[in-house]
């Protein structure tokens, strides 16, 4: 599930990362938030459904800071909202993702998780505090494609 996962958020965040270079409105990028997020959403439903141990549900728990980050943003994307309550979940999340950094075994999940804490936390400068971050599309983009759609094509092809 963790190779779909990874998938379709590196499809989000490239979008995302058009979006933010002003190639496109927001609110085109608003259904493939609410798609993902809903994917995301579910393959963690059915991980805690599945879940056994406290790590199964802690797997999930990180699972799901993806899933309500992309419900969240597809909802202020739709609606033209500032997304400034957005950017204050971002730093929870940006927070959190350090414990899943810390908790991996895996040096690549590792990396992939503190990247990921990285790019939420420049969310929270740009939509909680307003901050203008000129690099954000494009790291959103890279992100994307390093994080999530090359590792998640490896795992689901059986190259991980």
């Amino acid at each position: 599930m963790l190779g779909i996962a990874l998938f379709f958020i590196g499809v989000v965040l490239i979008v995302n990362g058009v979006g933010l270079s002003g190639r496109m409105d927001a609110r085109d990028s608003a259904p493939v938030n609410l798609l993902v997020g809903l994917l995301a959403l579910f393959l963690n439903a059915v991980g805690i459904l599945r879940a056994d141990t406290d790590p199964d549900f802690f797997a999930a728990a990180g699972g799901l800071l993806f899933a309500f980050t992309y419900l969240y943003l597809a909802v202020v994307q739709w609606w033209a909202l500032k997304g400034v309550g957005l950017g204050w979940y971002c730093l929870f999340v940006a927070v959190s993702a350090l414990a899943f950094a810390a908790t991996a075994g895996d040096v690549r999940v590792i990396a992939m998780w503190l990247v990921w804490s990285s790019l939420w936390f420049f969310f929270f400068l740009a939509l909680g505090l307003g901050k203008q971050l000129r690099f954000l599309a494009a790291y959103t983009v890279l992100v994307g494609i390093v994080t999530c759609w090359i590792p998640g094509l490896m795992l689901l092809t059986g190259k991980w």
